[in-house]
């Protein structure tokens, strides 16, 4: 009975130490996942703006790969920011009060994800909004 708790014993912990480094090793890619959740849908997983919804839009919508490109080789950092948290008004993505993502990058969303009552809020959102710039700034044509 000893023996056979022992090899049980090695073969769990050699299992455990064969999966706990790949496990280790998966990174987790905020800026990606909030692109995905929020913007492929119109903007493709590119970011090119090929989308199942392109013949259903009024306008061709915009390759966020070349962001860089259009402004003279300059990632326009604060102007995607204010994009996305609401701040510059961009017809196709609704009022400046309901972009078409609606509050998930304003203040009252934590409050909904988190149902907790000590952290910063605005803190939480920039990070979420600063993960999505970088990831938009990562998709750049080089």
């Amino acid at each position: 009975m000893k023996a056979t708790s022992l090899v049980t014993a090695c073969l769990g912990t050699a299992l455990i130490g064969l999966a706990g480094p790949g496990y280790a090793a998966e990174e987790v890619d905020l800026g990606k996942t909030q692109y995905e959740q929020n913007c492929a849908v119109c903007h493709g997983a590119s970011g090119k703006g090929e989308t199942a919804f392109g013949d259903l839009l009024k306008s061709r919508v915009p390759d966020l790969t070349t962001i860089s490109k259009r402004n003279g080789g300059v990632f326009p950092f604060e102007r995607i920011y204010e994009t996305i948290d609401g701040r510059l008004a961009v017809a196709a993505h609704g009022t400046r009060e309901m972009p078409i993502w609606g509050k998930e990058y304003g203040d009252e969303w934590p409050d909904y994800y988190l149902r907790q009552k000590e952290y910063n809020r605005s803190a939480f959102v920039r990070s979420r909004i600063l993960a999505l710039v970088d990831y938009i700034y990562r998709l750049q044509v080089k």
